[in-house]
This record gives structure tokens, sequence and C-alpha cells, in this order.
């Protein structure tokens, strides 16, 4: 039956610190430990700089394209700066960084036992690939070198394995291997009749660049902000400043070169459009000329001007319809022109329900060009974004094709307008009403041709004015203290860390373990009464106790006389027997000295051993051979007197040995003869200890609760195990010992016992 009892909760601080009073010295190799550990650290770590640099994204508006529909557009992007994050820090610019600043070498001098350091362009020696290997190498290669008296010691390594060993080879060194030809060399920065040991690898441009991903950071300079701030943390300085300032140079190429392509196309366009028109206005010039030079017409104006001017309200809003009509036929042509499916429309907003849409539209075809740059032709996005083209590209169409019927209707309306007032000048003859016919369709054309050009110089003016998006607020530049933490500071960190660690280690043994090691933790685990309990004796002596012995062992068994004097409580107790869970666990130590402290007292009392398969009493004691407890159980002839041994040196102690081990230990201690003894020993002592058998190893000892009053059960810190504690509890509540009470052995001495004075001082042999 387990314990009901309710643990505390509370956390002993007395108990701790006690505990790590006793292991002071733990606290005390931790910290040098962890303090030299620190110390080394600091020694051959490099301080660490940040380098930060701050760009500005612009978002540019169409400028003078805005009447141009969505095509201005194309001169400058309104991307959210969350998307020129992703851009300026890509993989494909990060690659042209690697090219231009040779980053897919790396350099580390050795310049102490355990110190290193990294080199970026002050680098002793070089390795030189052959030209191709970079754009291909999949893996790293390992080059080091050792220059001693004027030769070198190369080893060539990769993914950890040696693939080339060399010895004393002179510089420069030819080096071929699997993956192509190297070259190693020294530099002008390599000192001579110097010991040189350095690393140096190569990795393809590719890898290169994902290294410098991980290093370089990028984000959002404040939430309401389109400014990006880049930041990279090294050891070199000029490093961090170069990878910047290249980042951003690359990036704004990168910007460049994009409108210029947009640009570029823009221009073809317009020069494909101008071409056609130029063509037609020269047809309608043309026939204007043979009209005129057939009809013998000199001066048209002059003679129908007053009739036309009758007309000219008409006729101009008819111009502008035959325009937009036009100019809604040209549009139409061009998005059903399968070549041009994912080109940018060319149309003015002037188109009524259609502009805003050709807008987005052509925002779509931005959106798409820059992402053809970074994706490959399977992409999800790129997919999904055809797909949205398509659809739009197909409402645009339908809504252009609706636009241009209603476009003819109006014309037709203008047309039958200007026809009814033509009507009404009966005077000017069918020569005049076919001039201007004519000269209507050579003005509609020459507007066209007009705007086409005018379109061409934007365009060439986008070309030669094209900026960055990045506009350069702070170049980059080096924070002027260290990121990395100081000496001082990672030695106080060291002390803590080592001060830390005992306590955890501490607590995770007492976690692990399974063996208890102070009385109060007994106390805390079982409810059953503790006696007392016995420091470690280190006297050397099995008899610790005597008249004038006053140390600490001495102390405590007088405390625990004591106790059990309380415990027997009853007019006729005076059986007492101790007993254990195992061997090894003070038992016998015990009830000597107990026996010799109630001796002490000037009463009888006599010592009985009953462990009867492993006897220690005459051992312990040093007792010469004499008749045993076995032999009275086996003989009924022999008298008890006989038995009896008295100690010379405690008066009033007497022992009765154990006896020959006999092959029935069971049997002989559930006799009669067992309770015939104990009867006649009842009436002559005052105290009568029994030397039982360990419980928890044979069944002995539950003979023998019949003749007994009380159990001392002797447990030992640092040697019961938790589980003989629940055991023991187990043993309480079924109630098959008789007032069972514990004695913790074993335990750590503490200040007060013995008084702190005694005879007790002297270096001893611990002793159970």
């Amino acid at each position: 039956m387990a314990s009901d009892k309710k643990k505390s909760e509370f956390i002993d601080i007395k108990e701790v610190l006690a505990i790590f009073k006793r292991k002071w010295y733990w606290f005390l190799i931790s910290v040098i430990i962890c303090c030299g550990i620190a110390y080394v650290y600091t020694k051959i770590s490099k301080p660490q700089y940040k380098v930060v640099a701050n760009v500005l994204i612009t978002q540019e508006d169409g400028g003078g394209m805005g009447s141009f529909g969505g095509l201005g557009d194309l001169f400058g992007s309104n991307g959210y700066v969350e998307d020129e994050i992703f851009v300026i820090t890509s993989h494909s610019v990060l690659r042209e960084v690697v090219k231009d600043l040779g980053l897919y070498r790396s350099h580390i001098v050795k310049t102490g036992l355990l110190s290193k350091t990294f080199e970026y362009e002050k680098y002793p020696v070089d390795v030189y690939p052959s030209p191709g290997i970079v754009d291909t190498l999949r893996t790293a290669i390992v080059f080091k070198t050792k220059i001693h008296d004027g030769k070198a010691d190369i080893k060539v390594s990769v993914s950890g394995d040696d693939i080339e060993d060399l010895k004393d080879q002179t510089l420069p060194a030819t080096i071929k291997c699997d993956y192509g030809q190297f070259v190693i060399d020294r530099t002008k920065y390599c000192p001579k009749n110097k010991e040189i040991n350095t690393t140096v690898t190569i990795m393809g441009y590719d890898a290169a660049a994902e290294d410098l991903a991980k290093t370089v950071s990028s984000s959002i300079a404040s939430k309401k902000s389109n400014a990006i701030n880049l930041s990279i943390v090294t050891p070199a300085p000029k490093y961090g400043l170069d990878i910047l300032n290249t980042i951003i140079q690359k990036y704004n190429e990168r910007g460049i070169n994009q409108k210029n392509l947009q640009s570029t196309k823009t221009a073809t366009f317009i020069d494909e459009r101008l071409a056609l028109i130029s063509g037609d206005l020269a047809g309608a010039e043309s026939d204007i000329q043979d009209y005129k030079e057939n009809q013998g017409i000199v001066d048209v104006q002059t003679e129908a001007s007053y009739n036309i001017a009758l007309k000219g309200e008409a006729e101009r809003n008819l111009i502008a319809a035959q325009t937009e009509n036009e100019i809604i036929k040209m549009t139409r042509d061009f998005i059903n022109d399968p070549a041009k499916a994912y080109e940018l429309i060319p149309s003015s907003n002037e188109i009524a329900g259609v502009g805003s849409a050709i807008g987005t539209y052509n925002s779509l075809i931005l959106k798409r060009l820059e992402l053809m740059n970074n994706a490959k032709g399977n992409n999800t996005a790129l997919k999904s974004l055809n797909d949205q083209i398509d659809a739009m590209r197909s409402s645009i169409n339908t809504s252009l094709q609706r636009a241009y019927v209603n476009s003819n209707v109006q014309v037709k309306e203008l047309s039958a307008q200007v026809a009814k007032a033509q009507g009404k000048l009966g005077n000017i003859p069918t020569q005049e009403r076919t001039f201007i016919n004519l000269k209507r369709q050579q003005e509609v054309k020459q507007q066209l041709y007009l705007f086409l050009l005018q379109r061409r110089e934007e365009t060439a003016m986008m070309l030669a004015n094209a900026v960055p998006k990045g506009e350069i607020i702070d170049e980059a530049y080096t924070l002027s203290d260290p990121v990395s933490m100081s000496k001082k500071l990672i030695l106080l960190i060291a002390l803590l860390i080592g001060l830390c660690i005992p306590p955890v280690i501490i607590y995770i043994k007492k976690l692990l373990r399974s063996k208890f090691e102070t009385r109060q933790e007994v106390e805390n685990r079982v409810d059953m009464p503790v006696l007392g309990e016995m420091c470690i004796d280190r006297s050397g002596e099995q008899l610790a106790v005597g008249a004038t012995n006053t140390s600490s062992t001495s102390e405590l068994f007088r405390l625990l006389r004591t106790n059990l004097q309380f415990v027997l409580n009853g007019k006729d107790d005076k059986v007492v027997l101790m007993t254990s869970t195992s061997s090894g666990e003070g038992k016998s130590f015990i009830s000597i000295n107990l026996a010799a402290s109630l001796a002490l007292l000037h009463k009888k009392v006599i010592l009985v051993g009953m462990d009867i398969r492993n006897p220690q009493l005459a051992k312990y004691l040093n007792l010469a051979p004499h008749t045993g407890l076995t032999q009275y159980l086996a003989d009924p002839s022999i008298e008890v007197d006989s038995l009896i041994m008295h100690d010379q040196m405690i008066e009033g102690l007497d022992i009765i040995q154990a006896g020959p081990i006999p092959p029935n230990p069971g049997e002989l201690l559930a006799s009669q003869a067992v309770d015939d003894l104990f009867v006649k020993l009842r009436q002559e002592y005052d105290y009568i200890l029994i030397d039982s058998a360990p419980v928890g190893m044979v069944s002995d000892t539950f003979h023998i609760v019949r003749v007994t009053d009380a159990t001392v059960y002797v447990c030992r810190a640092n040697y019961t195990t938790l589980r003989d504690l629940d055991y023991i509890e187990d043993l309480y509540h079924d109630k098959r010992l008789k007032k069972i009470s514990l004695v913790v052995n074993g335990t750590a001495a503490r200040k007060g016992y013995g008084y702190g004075y005694g005879s007790d001082k002297k270096k001893r042999k611990a002793k159970i």
C-alpha cells in the first residue's frame, strides 16, 4: 500500500544552499573552465563589424506618356518595396556580385596556434582556376597551403576527402585533378622568409551566391518609407563595403537595362506604326493632288468659304468621331494580332469605357516582363498571370468591338448631318464635295502621323534619360563600434555560465538518481517516524560508543537511544528488532552501538545475533568462537546461560552469537525454542536487541516478529534506493513489523554533532 502523503511543493532554500556549500569546489572548477574557454575565445576571435547601406526606391509615373494609355508604365515601375527587396537580394544579382568581386574564393590565414584570420584583399596565396571551371563547379574545393623554406606543401580536398597531397612544391604550382586545372601562386602580399599557413576555398558562382545570401540582410527602413536597408556583419569592413556597394550597383544596372529594353520595344512598335501611317498619308495627299489636277481646282477654300462656315461645326465633330473610330480600329487590329499577344497595347484613354481596362492590361504585361526575368517557363505564377492576361485581352477585344460599332453609328450620324448641310449648298459643285472628303481623309492621317511622331520623341527621351529605381541615400559605411561582444562582457557571461552549470548538474543528477542523500528526503518521501540519523563514522572502530566518548557519532547514538526509549513506552516493551532492506546498510553497526549506548545507562542489555544466514556480530566485535543461537535452537539440551557472552569493554552488555550457519534457518527461527528463549531473556534483561537478517533478501526476520515489541529499520544514504523506501512504506502501512521507526545511516556530518568537542578529530577510515 503506497503512501498518500502529500509532498511539499516549496523549495527548501536552506537545503539547496547547504548542497551548494558542500559542492563549493564544483563551482570553482566550473568557473575556472568557463572563464578559461572565454579567455581563449577572446584571444582567437576577431571583432565583427556591421556595414550598412540605405537605398530609396523611387516610384515613377508615366509623365508625358499618360495620354497614351498604360504605355507610360513601361518607363517606371510602381511595384511595392517588398518586391524590390526580393529583387535587390535575388540570386541573379548576387551572382553578378560574386563574379565582379571574385567572391567564389575565400582565404583563411592561420596567424597563431588557435587563431585564424579571414583575408579579403591582402591574402598571401591565391588559387587561379582555368576559365569555365567556376561556372560549372558544383562542389567546394579546399586548397591548404603551407609555405616553408621557399617550398610549399599543398593538400587539396573535396567534401573532407583528400584528392591531392603534394610536398615541397615550387610556386607557382599547377595542379590537375578531376575538376580541372588550378594554379597556386604567391601574391604581392606574401611575406618572404616566413612560414605561411593558408586555406583557399574555391566554389561555383551559384554556391558562392547562396552563401552570400545568408550573410546579407535586407529590410524596409520603416513601415511608411520606400527605403531599403542593407546590412552585413563581417570581420573585414572593406569586404562588407564592397559587397553592399556592388549589390546596389548591379541592382541599378539591372533596372536601367530593363527600362531600356522596354523603351526599345516601344520605339520599335511606334516606328512600325509610323511607316504604315506614313504610307496612308502619302496616298491621301496624292489623291488630293490628282483630283485638283483633274478637276482644275485652284483655291477651293476661297470659293466655298461662306458655305463651309455653315457646316464647319458638323465637320469638326465628324473628324473627331472618325479619328476615334480609326484609333479604335487600329487598337482592335493590334490586339487581334497573335504575334503581339503579350505586348503593350498602344491606345489612348480617350476610348470611352476601354481606356482604364487597357491601362490595367498594360500593367499586367509589365509585371509579366519583370517576372519573366527571374522565373522559369513552368513557373506557376507566370502561368497564372498569362491566364489573367488572356482573359483580360478577350474582354478588351469585346469592349473594343462594341466601341467600334458605336463609333460607326456615330460617324454615320455625323456624316448624315454633314450630308444634310451639304444638301443646302446647292450652289457648291460636286467637285467641291469630293475635294472636301479627300481633304478630310488626309487630315485624319496627318493627325495620327503627328501623334506617333510625338510619342517617338518622348520614347527617345526616356531612353536617353533612363535612371535607376534605387536612389542611394547612404553608400555603404561601417558602424564605428563592433557588434560582437566586448572581452569583459564575454568573461562576465562565462563567469555566470560557470556559476549556473553546477546547479544544473546537481538538479539533473537529482532527477536521475535512484537513491536518497539526506534525512529530509526520507521524511518527505515516507510518513513513518524517523528515530534518528547516523553520520558517517571515520573512527575505524566498530564500537563507537563509550562512557567518555563525546564524538559526533557517540552523541548521535545517545540521541537515538533517547528516541528509542520513547518508542518503548509499554511496561513490558523491551525487545527491539534491528533490520534493513539489504546487506551493507549498517544494520549490525547500529545494533552494536545502540546496545552499547543503552548499557551505558546501567541497564542490562543483550544483543542477540539472529542473522543466522550471514552472521557478522562475532566478526565486528572480534569475539572468540562460542556456542551460538543456531546450536541452541537445534539442541534443546543446551542451556541459555551457556549462550551468553559478556562484553569486556561495556559493562552490562551481553551478546549471543548467531552460531554456525544451519541448513534450515527458516524452520529454526519458527520453532518454539525461540519463544522459550525470549521468555527467559525478558525476565533477566532490561533491553533485548535482535540483529536480524535484511527483510528485502530473506523471510527470516518475519518469523521472529512474534517475539518483538518494536522495530528499528536501518536505511543508508546514497545506498538505499528510493524503491526500497517505498517498500519500507508498504511494510509500515501493512503492519508486518511492529512499531517501525527508521534510522537514517551514512549521512554527512553537520556542525553541532558532538557540540564541537571530543576526540573525533584525527584522520579516520569510513566505517559502516
